[in-house]
C-alpha cells in the first residue's frame, strides 16, 4: 500500500511538472523545487518515471520519433550552469565588485570544470555534443575571468575596498616630491626624486586584491588557461611599469639618437640611467617577483612567465640604452660615466642570480652580464683611444718657452683620475669573468699587470710624442727645458699616487734618470760660457771677458722668456748656474786686476750682477 501510495504522489508530481514544464528550461526548474523539497523525488526518479510514463500510454506505444528521449544528468548540470554562469558573465558592472557574487561565480566554474573533466572521463557515446557546449561555456567564462583579472590588476579600487600602496619615490600627493622632465614634449612626467635606499620591497597592490587574483589564476590553470593568464598579468602591469620607468626620468633613446647625442646630453642622461637602473633591478624588479610568486602561488610555470614577461620591458630599455652607450664613440672623456655604468652593472649580476633563477627569465640576467661585457669592452676601446689621441696629436707647434704641454697635463690629469677607478679597471683589462663577477683583492705591489702594462704604453707613446716635438726647437737647451718641465710634472702625478703603483719604482726611476741627463744636456749651454773664463798657458786676457759679456747678455736675454713650471726645479737650475759661472767669473776677475787694474776697462758686469742676471731666468713672458 505504502509503494502504491509513493507511486501515485510521484504521478501526481510527474503530472505537474508535464503540465507546467512548457520548456525545458522550466521542466529543470521545477524538478528541482521538488527534489530540494523532498528526497523522495529525485531528479532521476522524477525524470526517469515521468520519461517512461510518457513514452507508454495506454497500450499499443508510439513511433520512435514521438518517443521522448531521456535528459541525462551532465545535461541537467550543464543547463543549470549555463543559466547560472550566462546571467554573471553577460553583466556589464565588473563580478568582484560584489565578493558574494564572485565567490558564487568561482564555485560555478569550478563545478563547469569538474563536469567537463566527467564528460572527457565518460565514455563519449552522445556526450560529444555535451562536451563541446561545455568547452564553448568555459571558453566565455575564462575571457570574463581575463577580463576581471586585468581589472584587478589595473584598477584595484574598483573591486576592493583597501587602495593600492604606492611605491616608495614613484607617488605622493606632495608636489615639491616631483621634478619634470622639459625634454618630453607635450607631455610632464613627474620624475622621482633620488632614491638611496634600495632594500625595500612594494606592494603595488592590496592584500585583498592578490588573494582575489590567486584565485582567478587558480581557477584560469586548472581550465588550462595558465598561459592566457600569465600573459594579461604582463598587459595589466605593463602600464604601471612603464610610468614607473618614466617616472625615473628615463625616455626610449634607439641607438641612432644615442650614437649622435652630444656628450653633455648624454652624459646628463647617463646620470639618470645609474639610480634608475639600481631602482629598476634592486626595487622594482624584485618586487614583482615577489607578486608574482604571491599572485601565482603553486601555480609553476605561470608565476615565472608573468614575471619574466612584466619585467622584461623596462629591463631591455635601459640595457639597450647602456648598449647604445658601449658602441658609441669611445671618445676618452666618456670613460669615467661609463666606468659607472659598468660597475652598476657588475654588482648587480650576483644580486640577479636569484631573482633570475628560473628558466623564463635567466635570458635577463644573461643579457645584463652581456651589457657589462660590452662596456667593459668600451672601456678598453676608449683606452686605445686615449693612446691613439696622443700619437695624433700634431707636433707643428711649439710651447712658448719650452713650457708644459696641453697634453702632458691632460694626459696624466686623466690617467690619475682614472686610477681611482683602479680595481675596476684592473678587473676589465685582465678580462674579468663575468658569471662569477668575483674581484679578488688587488696586489700593491704589481706592476705587471694588464692595467699597468697598458698605462706603461701610453706613458711610452707620450713620451715619443714629446720628444718628437721637443725637436721644434731650434736651441737645443730650449728643447732640454720643454723635455725637463713635461718630465717633471709627469713624475710628480706619478708620485704617490696609483699611477705610482701600477709603473713601479723601476719606471719612476728611469724617468728620472731622464730628467737628470735632459738637465746636464742643458748646462752644456752654460759650461761654453765658463770655457771662455778658463786659465790656459796663455794667461789672463782682457779680450775674453768680452766674449763672456755677450755669451751672458744674449743667453740672459733668451733665456728669461723661457719657462721651468715647477718652482722647486726652477730655484734648483738656478743655483746649479750660479754655482758654476759666477765661481769662474770672480776667480777670472781676480786674476785680471792682479796684473793690472787698467784692465777694468773690459768689466761689464760684477760677480753680483751675474748673479742678478742668472736670478731672472726662466721668468716666461707672462710673468715678464
Amino acid at each position: 500500500m505504502a509503494e502504491n501510495g509513493e507511486e501515485k504522489l510521484i504521478a501526481t508530481v510527474q503530472h505537474i511538472i508535464k503540465t507546467l514544464g512548457r520548456t525545458d528550461t522550466m521542466t529543470e526548474d521545477i524538478l528541482k523545487v521538488f527534489s530540494n523539497y523532498d528526497g523522495r523525488f529525485s531528479i532521476d526518479k522524477l525524470s526517469g518515471k515521468r520519461d517512461a510514463a510518457s513514452g507508454g500510454g495506454g497500450g499499443g506505444g508510439s513511433s520512435e520519433k514521438q518517443q521522448h528521449v531521456p535528459m541525462t544528468s551532465f545535461e541537467r548540470t550543464l543547463r543549470t550552469l549555463d543559466r547560472q554562469i550566462s546571467q554573471v558573465i553577460n553583466q556589464e558592472r565588473l563580478i568582484w565588485s560584489e565578493s558574494e557574487a564572485a565567490e558564487v561565480f568561482l564555485e560555478a566554474v569550478d563545478d563547469l570544470i569538474a563536469t567537463i573533466k566527467d564528460l572527457e572521463s565518460a565514455p563519449l557515446g552522445n556526450n560529444q555534443h555535451l562536451l563541446d557546449r561545455a568547452d564553448d561555456l568555459l571558453q566565455k567564462c575564462m575571457f570574463r575571468l581575463e577580463r576581471e583579472f586585468k581589472s584587478l590588476i589595473e584598477r584595484p579600487d574598483d573591486a576592493a575596498p583597501a587602495a593600492p600602496s604606492r611605491p616608495t619615490g614613484f607617488d605622493s600627493d606632495e608636489s615639491d616630491e616631483y621634478e619634470y622632465d622639459e625634454d618630453i614634449e607635450d607631455a610632464r612626467i613627474p620624475i622621482a626624486r633620488p632614491v638611496t635606499d634600495y632594500d625595500v620591497v612594494i606592494d603595488a597592490l592590496p592584500p585583498g586584491s592578490v588573494s582575489d587574483l590567486h584565485k582567478i589564476a587558480r581557477r584560469m590553470v586548472a581550465a588550462g588557461f595558465g598561459r592566457e593568464c600569465a600573459e594579461t598579468y604582463v598587459v595589466a602591469r605593463k602600464g604601471f611599469l612603464e610610468e614607473s620607468v618614466a617616472r625615473l626620468g628615463l625616455r626610449y633613446r634607439t641607438a641612432e639618437e644615442v650614437k649622435s647625442a652630444p656628450w653633455d646630453e648624454l652624459e646628463l642622461e647617463i646620470a639618470r640611467w645609474i639610480p634608475a637602473f639600481n631602482m629598476v633591478f634592486k626595487i622594482l624588479v624584485p618586487s614583482e617577483r615577489r607578486l608574482c610568486d604571491r599572485l601565482f602561488d603553486g601555480l609553476l610555470p605561470y608565476g615565472d612567465m608573468a614575471f619574466a614577461g612584466a619585467s622584461r620591458p623596462p629591463a631591455l630599455q635601459l640595457l639597450s640604452f647602456a648598449d647604445a652607450v658601449a658602441a658609441a664613440s669611445r671618445t676618452p672623456e666618456r670613460l669615467f660615466r661609463v666606468v659607472d655604468m659598468y660597475e652598476a652593472a657588475r654588482d648587480l649580476l650576483p644580486e640577479l642570480e636569484t631573482i633570475f633563477s628560473d628558466e623564463y627569465s635567466c635570458a635577463l640576467r644573461n643579457e645584463v652580464a652581456t651589457v657589462c661585457s660590452a662596456l667593459g669592452s668600451s672601456i678598453k676601446g676608449i683606452f686605445m683611444e686615449l693612446e691613439n689621441l696622443i700619437r695624433r696629436d700634431p707636433v707643428r707647434v711649439a710651447v712658448p718657452g719650452g713650457g708644459l704641454h696641453p697634453i702632458t697635463r691632460y694626459v696624466m690629469n686623466y690617467l690619475r683620475a682614472a686610477c681611482g677607478s683602479r680595481q675596476t679597471l684592473e678587473e676589465v683589462m685582465e678580462g674579468g669573468d663575468f658569471g662569477a663577477m668575483s674581484v679578488g683583492p688587488i696586489d700593491p705591489d704589481r706592476p705587471t699587470s694588464s692595467l699597468a702594462i697598458h698605462i706603461a704604453w701610453i706613458m711610452d707613446v707620450l713620451q715619443k710624442n714629446l720628444e718628437a716635438k721637443s725637436e721644434l726647437y731650434r736651441e737645443p737647451a730650449l728643447s732640454c727645458v720643454f723635455l725637463m718641465n713635461n718630465g717633471k710634472y709627469i713624475l710628480q702625478k706619478v708620485k704617490d699616487s696609483e699611477l705610482g703603483v701600477l709603473l713601479g719604482e723601476e719606471w719612476s726611476k728611469q724617468m728620472n734618470s731622464k730628467v737628470r741627463r735632459w738637465n746636464r744636456e742643458y748646462h752644456r749651454v752654460w759650461a761654453k760660457i765658463v770655457s771662455v773664463l778658463q786659465i790656459n798657458d796663455g794667461g789672463v786676457r782682457p779680450e775674453k771677458l768680452r766674449v763672456f759679456n755677450n755669451y751672458l747678455d744674449e743667453n740672459c736675454k733668451i733665456q728669461r722668456e723661457w719657462v721651468i713650471a715647477d718652482e722647486q726645479m726652477r730655484v734648483d737650475l738656478r743655483m746649479a748656474i750660479m754655482d758654476s759661472v759666477v765661481p769662474a767669473y770672480r776667480t777670472f776677475l781676480s786674476r785680471l786686476r792682479a796684473i793690472s787694474d787698467t784692465r777694468d776697462v773690459y768689466v761689464k758686469y760684477t760677480p753680483e750682477d751675474v748673479e742678478a742676471c742668472v736670478g731672472e731666468l726662466f721668468q716666461g713672458t707672462e710673468k715678464r
